[in-house]
């Protein structure tokens, strides 16, 4: 009976083997979901900076151009550089009007707009809604990487293989001309609008375009009718992309468009844009601190504002006809 008594165990103390055991596993799971709160806590600690520093970028670049923009405007006053038809801060004559710049940056950009608009919708609809599967495999790549083609070379193709096939129909254009640099321009921003005009293409639901064709459309009245209006918040958004591209073109127009700041809104006349402008000067040997030095930042503000405007129409159009389904 002893020895019974001796190797039987109590049931008090099975029951703190078994307390312990729990107590352990609990304290390893705690461990465990304090090591996998800290590691989540980390990884979004790492996203919000990386998040913030795009922010924090974008804020120092334009205090950076403000605060280099003052002494500028010290010395002349914001309706003289609005107003003032002449753009020569670098002569001893010198007057800061930046309309000239900025007619030349538009007039680039509205060519541009006229040459990949319409191509890049047209593409978009063809990948999106006509192509084969192959056929769309093979294009999407190859405009991507026409994307990728550096915009010097563009630059070199507008004034050596454009602007003489323009001379041949227009003999009295120009070597140096704003309307082959914008077609040019037209051409490097194609696969932008097209790549992004087609995903939001293909993002319409498929019940819509099956709707559709059981109405008795044709597959073009359901892309042009049915499939463009539903993505257009996405379509707009890719033509401010174009366009936001187009105005911040440089080697372009530096290149092919000519570098006399003359006020004129006609495409077949040489003209400098605001980025080709800051080029041209940051090149020079202009002292720093001095008001053509200061001109620069001066010129990005203005190029700036001009791309703020610009996103924010397209913000306006993507809330204002953005499909939700």
């Amino acid at each position: 009976m002893d020895n019974k008594h001796m190797n039987t165990s109590s049931p008090d103390t099975t029951l703190s083997l078994t307390e312990c055991v729990s107590s352990a596993e609990a304290s390893r799971r705690l461990a465990h979901k304090r090591s996998r709160h800290l590691k989540e806590r980390l990884v979004e600690f790492v996203l919000f900076l990386a998040a913030f520093s795009s922010v924090a970028t974008t804020f120092a670049i334009v205090a950076i151009l403000v605060y280099e923009s003052i002494p500028l405007f010290k010395h002349v006053s914001l309706v003289e550089f609005l107003t003032d038809p002449q753009w020569t801060p670098l002569f001893d004559d010198a007057h800061f009007g930046i309309m000239p710049l900025v007619s030349g940056t538009l007039v680039t950009t509205g060519v541009a707009l006229t040459v990949c608009i319409p191509m890049g919708t047209i593409i978009a609809i063809y990948l999106s809604e006509f192509a084969p599967h192959k056929v769309r495999e093979t294009v999407k790549p190859f405009l991507e990487l026409l994307g990728a083609v550096p915009t010097v070379v563009f630059g070199y193709f507008a004034l050596i293989v454009v602007t003489p096939l323009l001379q041949k129909v227009m003999p009295d254009l120009p070597g140096f001309n704003m309307l082959s640099a914008g077609l040019v321009m037209g051409i490097m921003i194609i696969p932008y609008v097209s790549s992004v005009s087609e995903d939001a293409m293909r993002a319409v639901p498929m019940h819509l375009r099956e709707g559709s064709y059981a109405m008795g459309a044709t597959r073009f009245q359901t892309a042009v009718r049915v499939v463009v209006p539903s993505a257009f918040s996405g379509i707009a958004a890719a033509y401010i992309l174009g366009i936001s591209r187009a105005v911040g073109e440089t080697m372009i127009v530096a290149i092919a468009a000519g570098m006399q700041p003359t006020l004129t809104w006609k495409p077949t006349e040489s003209a400098s844009t605001i980025s080709s402008y800051i080029v041209q000067v940051a090149l020079g040997d202009l002292p720093h601190g001095s008001i053509g030095y200061q001109s620069i930042f001066a010129a990005g503000l203005t190029l700036m504002v001009m791309t703020l405007v610009f996103n924010i129409i397209g913000y306006w159009l993507k809330k204002r006809f953005r499909e939700v389904y």
